[in-house]
């Protein structure tokens, strides 16, 4: 069954490809706006062959790494302090969900004001928009905790970190997992934008300067790469999330399946 998928997914990408490269032949579509696959593959190979595009992606790398990391651990300690300490969700409720729907973007200009095109800058974008998604499903999680488990922990006198440890944790951990998986993609997404709009080294702004010297073929080469990178992200992610959740009933279906 598993090689099934690959072989279908295997022919719909030659599928892809051969009409990337029919249909501006065709005279479809201009080339000047949309260049064959091979051309993109020859400026692909060409990226790959110069020095500064390793260090455009390794500055991408380094923005999108770091500020996943950080959101990450800011978003699984607020959640469940949030969720444990009495009162304290109740009176962070209005202030989240007002903070939340802001998009990222919008603090670009802010962005700049305070870091200009720095790292700083790329960061700031990365760990807004990724520390929601981790947030809010940490909250998910330990609301779902099954009260029962939660009163007979307390009536076996565990304290307050050993509830967070064995009943809390394990029940909120699928929900994080997910909100992790979430970030991961949302993190990339902003930095590459933030490369894009505000000039910070990496694959964004390499492909700002592809368009402003209209060489085609290489801004769609390197927009091929971002997109590569997002794939490898996301599997990477879900590889992360079934070993993490291996002892999971959703997971060992999964595996069976």
């Amino acid at each position: 069954m598993r090689g099934a998928n690959l072989a279908l997914g295997a022919a719909g990408l030659a599928v892809f490809l051969a009409l990337g490269e029919a249909v501006p032949r065709l005279g479809l579509v201009k080339e000047a706006y949309f260049p064959p696959t091979s051309e993109i593959a020859d400026a692909l190979a060409g990226e790959l062959a110069d020095s500064a595009f390793w260090t455009a992606l390794g500055d991408t790398l380094t923005g999108w790494a770091v500020g996943l990391a950080v959101a990450a651990c800011a978003g699984i300690v607020v959640g469940v302090v949030v969720s444990v300490v009495p009162y304290l969700r109740e009176a962070t409720a209005s202030t989240i969900e007002f903070l939340r729907p802001i998009p990222s973007v919008a603090l670009i200009p802010l962005a700049v004001l305070l870091y200009g095109n720095e790292l700083r800058s790329v960061l700031l974008l990365v760990v807004y928009a990724s520390f929601w998604q981790v947030l809010i499903q940490t909250l998910y999680g330990v609301r779902d905790v099954d009260p029962v488990a939660e009163e007979t922990a307390r009536s076996y006198g565990l304290g307050t970190w050993a509830r967070v440890r064995y009943v809390l944790w394990p029940t909120a951990l699928p929900y994080v997992m997910t909100g992790l998986r979430l970030a991961a993609a949302v993190a990339l997404i902003l930095t590459v934008t933030a490369e894009l709009v505000i000039g910070s080294p990496g694959l964004g702004a390499r492909i700002a300067v592809a368009q402003n010297s209209q060489a085609v073929p290489d801004m769609y080469a390197l927009i091929v790469v971002t997109g590569l990178l997002g794939l490898l992200i996301n599997v990477g992610a879900r590889s992360v999330e079934r070993r993490a959740l291996a002892w999971h009933q959703s997971v060992r279906g999964e595996v069976t399946v």
